[in-house]
């Protein structure tokens, strides 16, 4: 669940800046009918409304183009999926089959689908849940990039420089560095790319069985459940993350990012989860994000003097 109060996260770094640039070509990208499926929170969007005082008009009209983009693609669809309705019902006017129902249901729930994204699409009020992201999706984080602090988006699922593109497939887990691999798989960005992404919750796939503090029953199928984890907090946690620029000839540079993840404090490991992110002190950002100016032993002690928080739980929706 990310903060996407962009004035708020150019508060915790003295020189931070929010590179328009940055945002203005993800969503150019985004509004490209050949570029793969680009996501984001619609907290990103609202960041930018002009209630917000952001100077950043055209940032603002590109997200307005995007919606309207997304508008004509779900109005289609919409029409679709009621043409499709339609005609289920004439077949069933005619003779009950189980294809018919089964076509009346999917067209139904798709449709309601639809009308629900048509619905959200231009919401300008921003509910809790519009900064939860999911791998693959873009958010804003804080990092020294280029020699310079900036807030700007990057994907939430890192590709390291110089490794193949496939790699996102092969290993789908590459959203989170685990800090006893920091010097082993993410040795080129450990101590060189460090980041900050402001989250007020986190979400972990736990066995419903782990979760229940049981075996599985005999021919029971393992089950998934999603746990929100949150603190009583009045502002936003700060997770370490490491992040890094892939580049290739003849493809947009790629900027992505992974949290950092620890053994977990006691109420998250009573749920069946065996992992944790590592929520920065404040104080310790500015050092935090100039890794080259500290030793591995200062890095690691500001990972180990990191907040302490008590995570309730909830089933997540």
């Amino acid at each position: 669940m990310a903060e996407e109060d962009l004035r708020w996260l150019t508060r915790h770094s003295k020189r931070a800046e929010v590179r328009l640039a940055a945002f203005n070509e993800l969503i150019k990208r985004g509004l490209d009918p050949d570029e793969k499926k680009i996501r984001w929170p619609k907290a990103m969007e609202l960041a930018f409304e002009p209630s917000t005082g952001i100077a950043a008009a055209e940032t603002a009209a590109l997200f307005a183009q995007f919606r309207d983009q997304r508008r004509t693609e779900l109005q289609t669809g919409l029409f679709a999926q009621r043409t499709r309705l339609v005609r289920a019902e004439r077949a069933l006017a005619e003779k009950e089959t189980k294809k018919a129902l089964n076509e009346k249901r999917i067209a139904t729930d798709k449709v309601a689908w639809h009308q629900q994204q048509l619905e959200h699409l231009d919401r300008k009020e921003l509910r809790s849940t519009d900064g939860r992201i999911y791998p693959q999706w873009y958010t804003a984080v804080l990092a020294n990039v280029d020699g310079s602090p900036v807030v700007m988006p990057m994907r939430y699922h890192c590709r390291q420089n110089g490794k193949p593109a496939s790699i996102d497939k092969e290993f789908d887990g590459l959203y989170n560095a685990r800090r006893d691999n920091l010097a082993g798989y993410w040795k080129n960005v450990w101590r060189k790319r460090h980041a900050v992404m402001p989250a007020w919750a986190f979400y972990e796939n736990v066995a419903l069985n782990d979760y229940e503090h049981r075996e599985l029953r005999p021919r029971e199928k393992a089950q998934n459940v999603v746990l929100e984890f949150k603190p009583a907090i009045t502002e936003p946690m700060f997770f370490a993350c490491v992040w890094d620029k892939w580049e290739k000839a003849g493809e947009p540079a790629l900027y992505s990012f992974a949290v950092i993840t620890d053994e977990p404090p006691p109420e998250v490991a009573a749920t069946g989860h065996d992992r944790c992110p590592i929520p920065l002190k404040p104080d310790h950002i500015e050092a935090w994000l100039s890794p080259e100016e500290h030793t591995e032993e200062e890095l690691n002690a500001i990972l180990d003097d990191r907040q302490r928080h008590f995570y309730e739980h909830r089933k997540a929706a």
